[in-house]
Parts: C-alpha cells; sequence; structure tokens
C-alpha cells in the first residue's frame, strides 16, 4: 500500500515537472494558434484522462504547491532548483551529443563542472551567472524526432499528461540515463536512488519544488480553452514540433 501510495505521489508531481517549463516558454506564441486535423485513434480515452489529471492537478498539486512556497524561502527553493538542474546533466548532454550539436554538448560540460566544484555542488549556478552558459534541454524524444522518427497517435498518460508513442518512448531512455532514476542502477554506478521508494521521495521534491515557483501556471494556460483535451494536446504537439527544428 506505502508502494501505491507513492507511485500515486511520483506520478502526479511529474505531469507538472516535465511539462511546466515547456509550457511556461512555449504558452504566449502557441495560444491561439489555429487547431489541425490529426490521427487520434485513442480520443475517448484521452478524454476522459484529461479530466482525470486536470482534478488531480488543480486538487492536489497546486495546493500543496502553494503551501511549499509559503514555507520554503525562495532562495532556498533556487538553490534546490539549481542542484536538480545540474543532475540532470547526462541527460542533457547525452541529448544533444546525439543531435550532433556538440558546442552545446561541450557547454553543458562546462556547466556541470563548473557548478559541481564552484557552486557547491550545483545549489549556486555560477555557469549562469559568471560563466554566462545557458543550459540546452534536450531529451530523446527530442532526438528522435531530429532522427526523422514520427511522433506517432497522441496519448494522454496517468497523471503525467500530455505525450506521443515518440516521447513515451523518449521517457524510457532518458529514465534509464537519469541521476534521478532508479532505472539502470544495477549498470550505471553513478544513480543516487538504489530502489523505487528513493526514486519516488527524490522526484517528488524535485516536482513540487520546481512547480513551487509558478502554482498557478496550469490555470492560467486552461482559462480560455474551450475544449481542455485539444487545447492542451495541440499546444503540447506545437511545442514539441518546435524544440525538435530549433
Amino acid at each position: 500500500m506505502k508502494k501505491l501510495v507513492l507511485l500515486l505521489t511520483l506520478v502526479i508531481f511529474s505531469f507538472a515537472n516535465e511539462k511546466s517549463d515547456e509550457f511556461e516558454n512555449d504558452f504566449d506564441s502557441e495560444f491561439g494558434a489555429k487547431t489541425t486535423e490529426v490521427f487520434d485513434p485513442l480520443s475517448g480515452y484521452n478524454r476522459l484522462m484529461t479530466t482525470f489529471n486536470d482534478k488531480v492537478y488543480v486538487n492536489v498539486l497546486i495546493p500543496i504547491s502553494k503551501g511549499y512556497a509559503n514555507t520554503v524561502p525562495e532562495t532556498a527553493r533556487t538553490g534546490i532548483d539549481n542542484f536538480f538542474t545540474n543532475l540532470m546533466f547526462p541527460v542533457r548532454f547525452t541529448n544533444n551529443l546525439l543531435q550532433l550539436k556538440f558546442q552545446n554538448s561541450a557547454e553543458e560540460l562546462q556547466r556541470f563542472l563548473a557548478n559541481t566544484l564552484w557552486g557547491f555542488a550545483g545549489f549556486a549556478d555560477v555557469a549562469s551567472s559568471d560563466l554566462k552558459l545557458k543550459t540546452h534541454k534536450e531529451d530523446f524524444g527530442q532526438t528522435l524526432g531530429f532522427y526523422g522518427v514520427g511522433q506517432g497517435f497522441h496519448i494522454v498518460l496517468p497523471l503525467l499528461g500530455p505525450s506521443n508513442l515518440r516521447d513515451v518512448a523518449g521517457l524510457g531512455a532518458d529514465s534509464y540515463i537519469s541521476v534521478l532514476s532508479a532505472s539502470g542502477n544495477s549498470d550505471l554506478q553513478y544513480k543516487i536512488p538504489q530502489n523505487f521508494v528513493e526514486h519516488a521521495s527524490i522526484k517528488t521534491v524535485d516536482v513540487v519544488n520546481s512547480n513551487s515557483f509558478h502554482p498557478d501556471q496550469y490555470e492560467v494556460i486552461k482559462k480560455d480553452a474551450l475544449d481542455l483535451y485539444p487545447y492542451l494536446r495541440d499546444i503540447y504537439t506545437q511545442a514539441r514540433d518546435r524544440q525538435i527544428e530549433e
């Protein structure tokens, strides 16, 4: 039962962690864009799951994030966010390298070394403040898209939110090399969590902390949606297409 509760907590909070940054950067330009006909064989299921996710997000994640933001000072939350960003270096470095973005990979390596050695293990982002090096967020879904793999049909994951077949495969690959995932810990010695409970606990802190900076963002995104499911689907699809083109 304890593991089930941790699993639900993990997937609830993962929705915000994996999608909120993309929505924050892309919403203004995507809002109001024309919808197009798409192949959507799971539309019935997707609509039901979107409604379910919406209720969980509004009634669970947002209140917890607001309470956390009111309790933990912003300076501390920023340091925690920097720390987790630094730990995601293997995912960004590997996918930039696979996409032949060698300059970006080099900058990611410089960022990791600078923040780890001189930024108190990553709690201080000296790479951005002193070296003016920005992060280059890339994931394996984008890598597959870079090599021409189609997105496949849309699928709304339970509590994780909008995705597609290509990005679901990407999630598995990124999880394998991520420091913050227990997946592949028998092969990769740098993993921090060694089991599911540790993984869920770390991920929960990461997601709640990240979402605490913009707990009302989801409500802002959806407030003008006449039909929530296709609205979120199209925002997600357009945002991912643009990320792959960059």
